[in-house]
């Protein structure tokens, strides 16, 4: 494929917009479907070559959708516009999965799991949220928590119950992600377990689980018989 030159003077069969449009999207690479966003490229170097050279410096699609729109300003060719459209496309597709992923009724850790993948999805901070369910485990509504730094994520006790009461939920599950990537309970997601659920036993609201998200993975408090017996 040519380099340098621009886009449109490529053989038609090799332009990236060209190409979804005869082959579909799924046929492009990560960089041409970048060079469709971006459009033009500047300075000699095509829309490819920077989207190639975005996919490089940061590490893939994810490494995108991770960085702060500050560190993707620095690759040469990329200012505050096509910055905005590279974020603003990223979030269009994590929108469509959590649509593909929406549930009315949860009946298993692995459904919120799921469910709750693409949320957490490049965020490089701890966040929790919190779902609240009927007597049939049917989703009446979600409710952001806490966010925080990586390596910690202050869960609000009093924030979860009070929501549960104004809803009138019977069950509440609460989720939150481990930016490692690394499903695994900290001592501190115990303590939080143990204060949630001692609070949801006095007001007679079942803790239904506490989810952990790490990159592929996630830990159920209640698959594994921890806390929540």
């Amino acid at each position: 494929m040519p380099n340098k030159d621009s886009i449109r003077k490529w053989p038609e069969g090799e332009r990236p917009r060209e190409k979804l449009l005869q082959s579909g999207a799924e046929s492009l690479t990560d960089a041409e479907l970048l060079a469709i966003i971006l459009r033009v490229g500047n300075d000699g170097a095509s829309a490819v070559d920077i989207g190639r050279s975005l996919i490089q410096k940061l590490g893939g699609l994810q490494g995108i959708d991770r960085a702060h729109t500050e560190e993707i300003m620095t690759t040469k060719g990329l200012g505050i516009a096509k910055t905005a459209q590279l974020k603003a496309a990223i979030e269009i597709g994590k929108r469509v999965r959590r649509l593909d992923a929406l549930p009315t009724c949860f009946n298993s850790a692995e459904e919120i799991a799921d469910y709750c993948y693409p949320k957490f999805e490049g965020k490089r901070d701890e966040q929790c949220i919190a779902l609240y369910l009927d007597g049939q485990n049917n989703l009446l509504a979600e409710r952001l928590i806490s966010e925080g730094i990586p390596s910690q994520s202050v869960v609000y006790t009093r924030k979860v119950m009070a929501e549960a009461l104004r809803l009138s939920a019977s069950a509440i599950v609460v989720i939150h992600n481990h930016p490692s990537g690394i499903a695994k309970p900290s001592p501190q997601d115990e303590e939080t377990t143990c204060k949630l659920k001692q609070a949801a036993d006095l007001l007679e609201i079942l803790l239904q689980d506490h989810i952990i998200i790490g990159r592929e993975s996630y830990y159920s408090f209640s698959e594994h018989e921890n806390i929540l017996i």
